[in-house]
C-alpha cells in the first residue's frame, strides 16, 4: 500500500508579489514567476540567481554561461499585499457571493480581485 502525500493549493500564485523572509537573497522583493505544487518551490523574479554553464548549440551557439533563476522553498517567501504594502500570512475566506478569496492577515482585506 502505497502513501500519497496530499498537497494543500498553495497560498502563493503566479504574478504574485512576494518577499523573500530566509536564505542569501533575505529581504528582497520579486514576482513569481511559475509554481511548483509538487515539490512546494517557487521561481521568483531577480531572486536565488544561478550561473549555468552551456556548451554550444543550435539554440546558444555561442554558449556560455547564462545567469537564471533557480526555484526557492515556499516557506521561505511571503505574500505581500496590495493594499497595506507590507508582507503578511494569507488567509482564506467565503464572500456573500460564493467566491473563496485570499486574504491579508494584517488588514484584513481580499488580495484576489
Amino acid at each position: 500500500m502505497s502513501r500519497r502525500k496530499f498537497l494543500k493549493s498553495p497560498k502563493i500564485k503566479k504574478d504574485d508579489k512576494v518577499m523573500v523572509i530566509a536564505g542569501k537573497d533575505k529581504g528582497k522583493i520579486g514576482t513569481v514567476l511559475s509554481v511548483d505544487k509538487k515539490n512546494q518551490k517557487v521561481v521568483v523574479e531577480k531572486v536565488n540567481i544561478v550561473k549555468r554553464h552551456l556548451r554550444p548549440s543550435p539554440n546558444a551557439p555561442q554558449g556560455g554561461i547564462v545567469e537564471k533563476e533557480a526555484p526557492i522553498h515556499i516557506s521561505n517567501v511571503m505574500l505581500i499585499c496590495n493594499k497595506c504594502s507590507q508582507p503578511t500570512r494569507v488567509g482564506k475566506k467565503i464572500l456573500e457571493d460564493g467566491r473563496k478569496v485570499r486574504i491579508c492577515k494584517k488588514c484584513k482585506e481580499p488580495i484576489d480581485e
